[in-house]
């Protein structure tokens, strides 16, 4: 068999002439950036955000970089971040001058660790991002409550986890701005880049409207320094043919979590610990297993695609060096790094591949325990 991690080309398959169709109209159209178009697909994410405004924008990465800049985040700020997550996080934050700062994980869910945030604030400091990652939401009240404290924003990094919620609230709609991601990858993906922001906010929307024009208003008069963070109609319109499909793909993704689930709940591989308040979207199905990288390097010998989510946490990354990271500072990101992998979860994933891929991994681990016996305690310490 030859599984893919992810198969773009069945979901395309699918709904083909209704994207064809589309396309055409905004080619014919002549509108290629923002127009109709966008401003139609910001209401709809807007309202499934359970937010009152969106605004659509290039890319998730750009989603993050237009929020810090206009909540004007500056050179000498801090932010604090989790540093277990797409580079995209923190890289943003270090593009307008700020500091990155770390606090780790949470070993269960991946998310940032509430409890160590606090310890983390300094004068300096002026916005929360949590990361709800793989799908998952991060725990928010608590973020929340400290957020408050010290009058910190509070920057959803919600680019995997659109329509996910955590106690019945949607992903984006519970900090100050959130930002989405609809990279092809994603549960909802446009066929390119492009982004999305959502926040309750008037003012701050209005500021980010602008902002995403060069800070422009009216045309070729700035209020500020912005950027080039416009949607082409085109991903938006794609976008909106695929937005109703959203919630039976992600069903079709949370049945193939559960599938696994059942699979590995008795063995040594252990599945997604997915916090009781928190409905995920499974953006990623993410396993973590002892000898991660021989079962990696046996699962695609026998044709199934998988892929590390992250091999490397963020402040060991060498463009973050003069943050003044050292190995063994953030234990939980690092053990992450060296244990996680994601197996194929796409809605379109057919059963019997979905059983191969279940049936490979207790394979190949029970091959790795014979060959090399893993004690009671060690299970329990690669996964706590």
């Amino acid at each position: 068999m030859n599984v893919p991690l992810l198969d773009l080309k069945a979901q395309f398959a699918t709904i083909r002439e209704e994207v064809l169709a589309a396309v055409t109209e905004v080619l014919d159209s002549g509108t290629y950036i923002l127009g109709p178009k966008v401003a139609e697909l910001e209401q709809k994410i807007a309202e499934l955000s359970a937010c009152k405004y969106g605004v659509g924008v290039s890319s998730g990465t750009d989603a993050i970089l237009c929020a810090l800049m206009a909540l004007e985040i500056d050179p000498g700020d801090e932010v604090i971040t989790t540093p277990f997550t797409f580079f995209a996080t923190a890289g943003c934050i270090a593009r307008v001058g700020a500091k990155p700062v770390f606090v780790d994980i949470d070993p269960r869910t991946y998310n940032i660790n509430p409890a160590l945030i606090e310890q983390a604030v300094t004068p300096r400091t002026k916005a929360i991002m949590p990361v709800h990652l793989f799908g998952q939401m991060c725990d928010m009240d608590p973020i929340m409550e400290i957020a408050r404290k010290y009058g910190l924003y509070v920057i959803e990094d919600a680019a995997q986890a659109i329509v996910a919620t955590y106690k019945g609230r949607k992903a984006g709609s519970i900090g100050t701005v959130g930002c989405f991601s609809f990279f092809p990858s994603k549960n909802l993906g446009a066929v390119g880049d492009a982004g999305m922001i959502v926040t309750n906010d008037e003012a701050l929307y209005e500021r980010i409207r602008t902002m995403r024009t060069h800070g422009a208003k009216p045309k070729y008069h700035h209020k500020f320094i912005g950027g080039n963070f416009r949607l082409d109609a085109i991903q938006a319109a794609v976008l909106s043919v695929k937005l109703p499909y959203l919630d039976s793909w992600t069903e079709a993704r949370r049945q193939n979590a559960a599938y696994y689930d059942q699979r590995f709940a008795a063995g040594p591989v252990q599945p997604p610990k997915i916090n009781p308040q928190c409905r995920s979207i499974y953006n990623q199905y993410i396993v973590r297993l002892a000898q991660r990288d021989r079962i990696m390097a046996g699962l695609k010998a026998r044709g199934i695609g998988c892929e590390i989510y992250y091999p490397e946490p963020l402040h060991l990354q060498e463009c973050l060096r003069d943050l003044g990271y050292r190995e063994g500072d953030f234990i939980e990101a690092e053990r992450a790094a060296r244990e996680c992998l994601a197996l194929p979860i796409y809605p379109e994933l057919p059963s019997q591949w979905r059983s191969y891929v279940a049936d490979s991994v207790l394979e190949l681990v029970e091959q790795e325990n014979r060959a090399t016996p893993v004690t009671t305690d060690e299970n329990i310490a690669a996964v706590f």
